[in-house]
């Protein structure tokens, strides 16, 4: 692939600080500084991040990209894509493509053959993360929950067997009616109220949903808010539970796949259920 400014002509998806403005990498500010085009979820969030960095942006383009004009502006940066241009694109915060309107940026780019990077860097899922106080070898991201408290309480049933930690983005106006919602689905589980990450204001609140769910019940808190949800506890685990509910996997999957599923939600080793669904299998 040609380089033209020393930047190889692609899109570069940047990462951008979530509030600190000096959390960007020299990498990030080489491609800010030396791209041919400039895109942004928020041309003025990024023309203050390049100020603050001593980084002109000249005669270069900067062309806003976001949810209400992405259908527009999309054909005009794979345009210049397909010219041999190299295209920065930023979100307002954080990492591109998470929870951001660049996703469908990246697809058009890669129908057409082109080359997408990625300039990692900060993220608000694995800031929250860091300073949750919960597992963190397993985690899933759900991004924002629906608004409506029913479609919420439907989609937290999707993720209630999940064995992983769950990190969702959340509205401080719905914070407490989701933490309402969570407990009342997910049960008392231990959580993490992560607002403001990196910026002055920085706080963290840890206890159960119940407990959150009233202590954010008076007044929104301000910010942007990550909240890190617990695992589900390992639950108990005598062999015949564990055989009634291999039975229950198999009948929807592989041996394979019901021992993984059951080693999972049960918390016993996966060799030790693999055994257990041959057996039953041999059974049958």
């Amino acid at each position: 692939m040609a380089e033209i400014g020393g930047i190889e002509a692609a899109l570069h998806l940047v990462a951008v600080p979530i509030g600190a403005a000096r959390d960007i990498t020299l990498r990030a500010l080489d491609l800010l500084a030396g791209a041919d085009v400039l895109a942004a979820e928020d041309t003025r969030s990024l023309r203050r991040l390049m100020e603050i960095h001593g980084i002109p942006l000249g005669d270069r383009p900067l062309l806003a990209y976001h949810d209400h004009n992405g259908a527009a502006v999309r054909p005009k940066l794979v345009a210049l894509l397909r010219d041999g241009k190299s295209v920065a694109y930023a979100s307002e915060a954080g990492t591109p493509l998470v929870a951001d309107p660049g996703f469908q940026l990246g697809v058009a780019a890669r129908a057409e053959g082109l080359t997408v990077r990625a300039a990692p860097g900060a993220s608000a899922v694995l800031a929250a993360l860091c300073v949750a106080g919960l597992p963190t070898d397993r985690f899933l991201f759900a991004g924002f929950l629906p608004p409506k408290s029913g479609a919420r309480k439907a989609a937290l049933q999707e993720l209630a067997a999940v064995p992983a930690t769950l990190v969702l983005y959340e509205s401080p106006k719905r914070l407490a009616a989701m933490l309402r919602d969570a407990a009342e689905v997910l049960g008392a589980r231990e959580a993490a109220i992560c607002r403001e990450l990196t910026k002055r204001f920085e706080e963290v609140r840890r206890g159960p949903l119940d407990a959150l769910a009233v202590a954010y019940g008076d007044e929104a808190p301000r910010g942007e808010i990550v909240v890190v949800i617990d695992r589900p506890a390992v639950r108990d685990a005598d062999p015949d539970t564990l055989r009634d509910a291999l039975r229950a996997a198999m009948a929807e999957g592989s041996v394979k796949d019901a021992a993984q599923e059951i080693s999972d939600a049960f918390g016993v080793p996966r060799r030790q259920v693999y055994e257990m669904a041959l057996a039953l299998k041999d059974e049958t």
